[in-house]
């Protein structure tokens, strides 16, 4: 247990495990719209690739342009097995020209470090876990108004970053603004308290229903080598830059794109009832004969399942169940169309 950790159990959490935490409120997804929630994300974590050759390293193996990645620009991104299948999604950030950070699920972060290390021996880049980091997420309309008033920090664009001194923001996309702060957690603690006197104190869940109503899914270990970068929509979240070179897994990527072959799509929906699914629970059709399977899963503002699930494409019409609940698809607040990042850059 670290200080931080410590730090949030005595502001009122609980832990339910190492990656979830709540605040004893059960209705904690029913805050009002105006309301301005604050989170600590511990399923989140921070990768650090640095030294004179990082960016060369993470160029050939990361379904980003690194090029994009120049401090302003966060783009998404995907490092893939040799036959296109995910091993892990992440967000980019660059914190000077020789350091790199990598945002992702907090249990992908060994297994992406010890696939990144069989090619950092052929260059000049150290790869380390950030234990040391806090990560924070800030949602609600006046949240923008909140980061300037007690930080001094000016959000971003969308898929954007800032910087003071070791503190980055980031902003998500989403129903309402939300934001990352990564910070050391040696000032965590002084800046959660900060922002607890004008937002609501709020678990992670609630954090990750705002991921599932952007459509928006981060892979966790046992995800892993599973879909394709396009299963999960990740080229209409410009996940994927389709004008650069190659890399790892780089040609299934962008055969599968060229030629339409991705079978499996993402998609959102509601079930009939407050049972959350766990990650991987089975999509079947009135027959019982499984159509896919859940990806994120989490309780909405009426008290029924949202998720994330994949799915087959010739099942986008069947009427489907999870664990014995009814599932309501649910509009993506995106267009399944390829985005190209460069798109995105240019509009920060």
């Amino acid at each position: 247990m670290t200080n931080w950790t410590t730090h949030l159990q005595a502001a009122g959490a609980r832990g339910l495990d190492e990656r979830w935490i709540d605040f004893g409120d059960p209705n904690q997804a029913q805050q009002p719209n105006d309301a301005t929630l604050l989170t600590p994300l511990l399923h989140l974590a921070i990768l650090e690739i640095e030294g004179a050759d990082a960016k060369r390293l993470l160029q050939g193996q990361t379904s980003a342009q690194l090029e994009l990645a120049d401090g302003n620009f966060a783009p998404l991104t995907a490092f893939c097995s040799v036959k296109g299948r995910m091993l892990a999604n992440a967000q980019l950030l660059c914190l000077a020209e020789d350091r790199y950070w990598l945002l992702l699920d907090r249990d992908l972060v060994e297994p992406l470090k010890s696939h990144l290390s069989k090619f950092a021996v052929f260059y000049k880049a150290q790869i380390r876990p950030r234990d040391d980091l806090a990560l924070i997420g800030l949602v609600g309309r006046d949240a923008p108004a909140l980061l300037e008033a007690r930080l001094d920090m000016l959000p971003p664009a969308v898929w954007h970053q800032t910087m003071q001194g070791e503190r980055v923001l980031l902003h998500h996309p989403g129903p309402r603004p939300r934001f990352i702060l990564g910070l050391p957690q040696a000032e965590a603690a002084t800046l959660w308290d900060t922002l607890a006197r004008s937002a609501t104190p709020v678990g992670n869940a609630v954090w990750q229903l705002q991921d599932i109503k952007a459509g928006l899914a981060w892979l966790n270990a046992a995800q892993q080598d599973t879909y394709l970068p396009q299963m999960i929509n990740w080229e209409a979240l410009g996940g994927i830059s389709f004008k650069k070179g190659c890399y790892t897994g780089q040609e299934v990527v962008a055969r599968a794109h060229f030629r339409g072959q991705v079978k499996k799509r993402m998609m959102r929906a509601q079930l009939e009832g407050s049972e959350v699914p766990e990650t991987g629970a089975p999509i079947c059709n009135v027959e019982g004969k499984r159509q896919g399977e859940v990806v994120s899963a989490a309780l909405d503002a009426y008290g029924q399942a949202e998720i994330l699930a994949v799915l087959n494409t010739r099942a986008s019409e069947e009427t489907l169940e999870v664990i014995g609940q009814r599932l309501k698809r649910l509009k993506l607040p995106y267009a399944i169309e390829r985005l190209d990042p460069e798109e995105l850059a240019a509009q920060g």
